[in-house]
């Protein structure tokens, strides 16, 4: 059972620490999804492991015909599909198994925040998560990880405590300019004119 002292490690790391493919790999996903390090890719990348781990058990169990297998099955597909990581309607077995890590890192909280508009970077919105800026519904979150449930995504937005609550807050204006500069087309570009045909 070992020492409650001594915690065990919750996620696994790669087998070969130094190929360089993976590694290039793991760096545009860090830059890309605002992650603080490595080992919170890791540990995304080990919780779908498990997912398929568990996906390839039922699945040899219900070729067997178990009666229990089915339930279970329904209850993994109900919970990923209430995660938001499978779409609504008739998942099976074999999407769980299709499932990327990227599936899940869309998931977390940081990078909803970001694609929402609240925040102006993954990185910013990671930081802002941490100082208990952002909150589902009445609840603050402060875990830039915490997978977001798809009926929750809506409730999210500012701590109601927090500066940032305020519409007005310099903040909040500078980042609707930036979205709205981000959304405008380049300054200078002209719509093209129609072509003249003729003989």
């Amino acid at each position: 059972m070992g020492d409650p002292k001594f915690l065990r490690r919750t996620y696994e790391t790669p087998k070969h620490p130094w190929e360089a493919g993976r590694m290039e790999e793991e760096r545009k996903l860090l830059q890309k999804y605002g992650l603080k390090n490595k080992r919170e890719l890791w540990k995304a990348q080990s919780v779908l492991r498990g997912f398929r781990r568990q996906a390839r058990d039922l699945q040899a169990r219900l070729r067997a015909g178990e009666t229990q297998a089915r339930r279970e099955t329904d209850q993994l597909l109900g919970r990923l599909t209430r995660l938001g990581i499978l779409p609504v309607g008739t998942p099976t077995i074999d999407d769980v198994l299709g499932l990327s890590t990227e599936d899940l890192l869309r998931r977390r909280f940081e990078w909803i925040v970001f694609t929402k508009g609240l925040a102006p970077t993954p990185f910013g919105a990671r930081q802002w998560i941490v100082h208990g800026h952002l909150a589902i519904g009445d609840h603050r979150v402060t875990r830039p990880g915490f997978l977001v449930p798809s009926a929750d995504e809506a409730r999210i937005s500012y701590s109601p405590t927090s500066p940032l609550a305020n519409d007005e807050h310099s903040v909040r204006v500078d980042l609707r300019a930036r979205l709205e500069a981000r959304a405008a087309p380049p300054v200078g570009t002209a719509p093209a004119a129609p072509s003249e045909g003729g003989a």
